[in-house]
């Protein structure tokens, strides 16, 4: 299983604390799920300007064709003035419409108010929607509080991105073996 964990912003450290925790629990969960974590702060992306994800060079096309070739996607997101940012929206834009046929994609989101938690229902799932992902139903809201000098200090939540981890993964393997299924009725 080709697993990619997106860190979707530039800046600040709270999202990429938790897609490395993330990551360490699907690694010691999942020994035999290949891993790539993209922090979009490790890489200089171009806008997109409607080419083929395939026409662009450096960075962009490394992210794009990484997550275009993953399995599985964990997007982490913060919530910036009410919404996702522009950085993360950059890559959906960067991808075709159908990117994100039969992958399955779970959600973290990190902001600094519990007034954040319905960005992820009305914006982040809309956009997966519209590009076909299989979407984990649940995700995790982490607040400002759930953090100190760049660790998780909630057991709650902790306990929230295992399980995440874990339903990621179940649903993942369970559309595996149904597209296995499908695929096995033809002769060819």
């Amino acid at each position: 299983m080709n697993v990619v964990a997106l860190s979707g912003s530039i800046v600040g450290s709270k999202t990429r604390t938790a897609i490395n925790y993330t990551v360490q629990s699907l690694s010691e969960s999942y020994p035999d799920a290949e891993i790539t974590v993209i922090d979009l702060a490790d890489y200089h992306i171009q806008f997109s300007d409607g080419r083929n994800y395939l026409e662009y060079e450096g960075d962009t096309k490394y992210v794009a064709e990484t997550l275009m070739d993953a399995d599985t996607i964990i997007i982490g997101t913060p919530i910036f003035q009410a919404s996702i940012p522009a950085t993360l929206k950059n890559i959906f834009d960067l991808l075709p419409q159908q990117a994100f046929l039969d992958k399955v994609v779970s959600i973290i989101v990190t902001a600094g108010s519990p007034k954040h938690y319905l960005i992820a229902e009305q914006q982040l799932k809309p956009i997966l929607t519209y590009m076909k992902a299989q979407i984990v139903p649940t995700y995790v809201f982490i607040e400002e509080k759930d953090f100190y000098r760049k660790e998780i200090t909630n057991d709650d939540v902790l306990l929230r991105l295992d399980r995440l981890v874990e339903d990621t993964m179940v649903l993942s393997e369970t559309y595996a073996k149904v597209r296995e299924a499908e695929e096995a009725k033809y002769d060819f």
